[in-house]
């Protein structure tokens, strides 16, 4: 059974990891740009406060949220950049407290959704456990960009299962977004954790399979480095094709980061 709580501590400690990089900088440095292009770290902070928020709308008002998506129509594609350009434009100082706000009250909104209740979502419907899980990876991938930005190092953690395994799990998606069929057989994935040990899905006799640091495909799934600046390994073709389309966020696919940028 999925422990909630669990999720939202693993939210808790990814929310602070990134804030111990932006709290201490000063209001001139937001606008420093990141990996991301157009985005500062203030665009980035203004992201996530934003999706925090829209998700707290669909936890507590699903009416509410498909009423937004219908009426965002065609900019439905757009407005997330739109929001992020518009938080940049906040002082640093209201920008951070703002994403204090608003992820402190999804996870008040998150704990007392009833049990077996599917969430609203611009992709589809998910639980409550789902959505923190989406929220973590988000958060960790978009502070991998401002880490980048300010040449920080992290220190890898546990919580890197949560992306890892939206990673996996999002593997037919990546073909689908792109217009083509997954391979029907499942992938073996063996990922060696923080800690050295290691982390496994799928059939252990699969003939497709992916081996290598979590780090490192918790990197690639969310695009923050090229497949060829990673120690990833793949055993067959299938295999070796699905990490070079792999991508664990919703919506379009991306051009993700070149090789050797950060080398």
């Amino acid at each position: 059974m999925v422990d909630l709580e669990a999720l939202l501590d693993d939210f808790a400690g990814e929310c602070a990891d990134l804030e111990r990089l932006v709290a201490p900088l000063a209001p001139g440095e937001w606008a420093r740009p990141t990996p991301a292009e157009g985005w500062t770290i203030a665009h980035q902070i203004g992201h996530l406060a934003w999706t925090d928020e829209i998700a707290t709308v669909a936890a507590t008002d699903s009416d509410r949220f498909t009423e937004l998506l219908t009426a965002a129509g065609p900019k439905a594609l757009t407005f997330v950049d739109e929001a992020a350009a518009e938080a940049a434009l906040s002082p640093a100082p209201e920008l951070l407290d703002r994403w204090r706000r608003g992820r402190d009250a999804l996870a008040a909104a998150l704990r007392v959704v009833p049990a077996g209740t599917k969430l609203p979502w611009f992709g589809p419907p998910m639980s409550p456990a789902s959505m923190i899980t989406a929220r973590i990876m988000e958060i960790w991938a978009h502070g991998q960009d401002v880490a980048d930005a300010l040449g920080a190092r992290r220190t890898p953690t546990a919580r890197l299962r949560n992306i890892a395994h939206i990673g996996v799990r999002t593997r037919n998606f990546a073909y689908t977004v792109r217009g083509r069929t997954a391979p029907a057989e499942d992938f073996r994935v063996e990922l060696t954790a923080p800690d050295g040990t290691i982390w496994s899905w799928g059939p252990e006799d699969a003939a497709q399979r992916v081996t290598g640091p979590a780090l490192d495909f918790c990197l690639l799934v969310t695009q923050r480095r090229h497949r060829d600046d990673l120690a990833l390994r793949a055993i067959g073709t299938d295999a070796e094709n699905w990490l070079t389309i792999a991508q664990a966020f919703a919506g379009p696919t991306g051009e993700g980061r070149a090789a050797g940028q950060f080398a």
